[in-house]
């Protein structure tokens, strides 16, 4: 499904590779949200403003500079270009498009539902499944149409971001931006993982509202890994080598100064950084990562990758259960006010038990259990739907 699953015979290893960095880099945000129960100050800046007295914060900001929104940005990508993947190969089969694809998105869609009611109050894949499937009908046009409503989603997206910008500047909004009762940090801390439900329950919309509003950037990054796919930035020939040096080149000498912007004091660039300088890391990360795995082909890490981007599914719910379990109350409690270091040890302790996992499972099983169990859902759900149309 879309970057999740591209069920090609002839896999693109660099993009599996992609999507295994970008899965573990997204819990490099979430890990905080955990460590911190739920206060999401933790990954912003506004009331950390004076980083140069504290070790601890410098290390935080410096992560999240290289972190935060990074590789998410970078998992919107691959998932667009696993769209492309879907679509070109539909084609080639003459398959009804986006047909069957709607019914995986909306299987996504459940999956995301149940995953946030369960596990992450922060869940993307709700979000994804949405953009997944209007990008899907965007996919069928002109080019010069994909690029139109690519650039109008970008402007809707800037256009808040600005709106945000301004507030902070006018100290009109920023601190209420973040807030986060106390009755929420101590529900994690204290709570039941049934009470921790029924908060999720109880406050769906209010906690949904940022993958609400991600949407249009969403389709912006979506559109943006469709066009890479077309202009051949993963081509295996000199006109993607190219393509994927520009890529690093540009990305990284743009994109880290102003991802850097995070440590002026104020929390000013804070939703700039997050949602707008980010994606420009992501393609220097993109290409920056193309350009080692070419020069470095038999490094054993990129196999490794290569195998939690197979199981993209199954590793992202399984890195949100083992958060759970290593900082809420109801677990092992390690959460509250822990030192930045040991949360980003933490991190890559959950990194590498990952990797281990999906080389394992991969050395027994096809694909993910996860993978393996919406594969199975998605042909019964498809069908069903067969039977009713040639009743019709």
């Amino acid at each position: 499904m879309g970057a999740w699953e591209v069920e090609n015979k002839k896999r693109i290893r660099s993009l599996d590779i992609l999507r295994g960095l970008a899965i573990l880099g997204t819990l490099g945000t979430n890990i905080w949200l955990f460590a911190y129960l739920g206060d999401i100050n933790y990954i912003f800046t506004f009331n950390h403003n004076q980083w140069w007295l504290s070790g601890d914060d410098f290390l935080r900001i410096l992560f999240l500079s290289l972190i935060n929104g990074k590789l998410l940005g970078l998992l919107a990508i691959m998932f667009g270009v696993g769209l492309e993947l879907k679509y070109q190969q539909s084609k080639r089969l003459n398959q009804t498009w986006p047909g069957r694809y709607i019914w995986l998105s909306l299987l996504l869609l459940m999956e995301g539902l149940l995953h946030f009611i369960f596990v992450l109050e922060y869940d993307i894949l709700m979000s994804y499944a949405v953009t997944a499937i209007v990008v899907s009908f965007i996919v069928k046009m002109r080019k010069r149409m994909i690029r139109i409503a690519m650039i109008s989603a970008a402007a809707i997206h800037l256009f808040f971001i600005v709106l945000v910008f301004l507030g902070v500047l006018t100290n009109s909004i920023g601190d209420e931006l973040v807030a986060v009762p106390k009755e929420v940090v101590n529900l994690y801390q204290h709570g039941s993982w049934m009470n921790q439900i029924q908060y999720r329950l109880f406050h769906f919309w209010e906690l949904r509202t940022e993958a609400i509003f991600v949407i249009p950037f969403n389709i912006c990054m979506f559109l943006l890994g469709v066009l890479l796919v077309r202009i051949g930035a993963f081509d295996n020939n000199s006109n993607g080598i190219n393509i994927r040096k520009r890529m690093m080149k540009a990305g990284l000498l743009v994109g880290l100064p102003l991802n850097l912007l995070l440590f002026i004091p104020g929390g000013y660039f804070d939703f700039p950084v997050r949602y707008v300088f980010a994606p420009i890391l992501s393609i220097g990360y993109m290409g920056a990562i193309s350009f080692l795995i070419e020069k470095f082909q038999a490094f054993s890490l990129w196999r490794v990758l290569e195998k939690v981007g197979k199981m993209s599914l199954s590793c992202y719910v399984l890195q949100n259960v083992l958060s759970s379990i290593l900082f809420y109350g109801w677990g092992l409690g390690l959460g509250g006010h822990p030192r930045s270091f040991f949360v980003i040890m933490i991190w890559i302790l959950i990194c590498l038990f990952q990797m281990l996992f999906a080389t394992l499972w991969l050395r027994y099983f096809k694909m993910g259990p996860m993978e393996s169990a919406r594969k199975r859902l998605a042909s019964l759900t498809i069908r069903k739907n067969i039977k009713k149309d040639l009743k019709m």
